[in-house]
């Protein structure tokens, strides 16, 4: 299957790499399906790219990775809709943005997905978590590579970044 981006051009995927946000992100709560794609030149990176809307991919991070002390706190309630029978089929991503000159992490609203039932959903913490927690300062998104294919680090998944025209 081939999914048209604005980012990245044409993209081949396997419909089992699609993510299901049945309630969308806020700000795109029209965009449902989603698929992860890996960053060619930085492996801490990744795109959650909108199957429906080619312009919309978002920068992610798992937020461990920068923060290592980030605890998710959330209410069981927060976590239902995603059918989670153990925490380890939970990922947690972090939606990566540029504020000013500086890199951001939201480490208030992550993204949490059911790995293995390819079901995910943005949840607000409890915790005192920053929407806007520095990352680096003075350096720019930059366009990723997307000469090769890399599968991601950050979810198993069969999922990769593939020029295709």
């Amino acid at each position: 299957m081939q999914i048209s981006t604005t980012r990245f051009g044409l993209v081949t995927i396997e419909p089992g790499d699609i993510l299901h946000f049945p309630g969308g992100i806020l700000g795109l709560e029209d965009c449902h399906r989603w698929v992860l794609l890996a960053d060619g030149d930085n492996e801490a990176l990744a795109w959650l790219q909108s199957t429906s809307r080619p312009e919309v991919a978002l920068a992610v991070v798992h937020p461990k990775r920068f923060v290592p002390q980030y605890q998710l706190r959330v209410g069981r309630r927060d976590l239902e809709p995603l059918s989670l029978t153990t925490l380890a089929d939970a990922e947690v991503l972090a939606i990566v943005s540029s504020h000013q000159d500086d890199l951001t992490l939201n480490l208030k609203a992550p993204l949490v997905i059911n790995v293995s039932r390819r079901l995910g959903r943005q949840v607000i913490t409890e915790s005192d978590a920053t929407v806007q927690h520095t990352l680096l300062q003075q350096s720019p998104v930059q366009r990723p590579n997307v000469q090769r294919t890399v599968s991601s680090p950050l979810i198993p998944s069969t999922t990769s970044l593939k020029r295709v025209a």
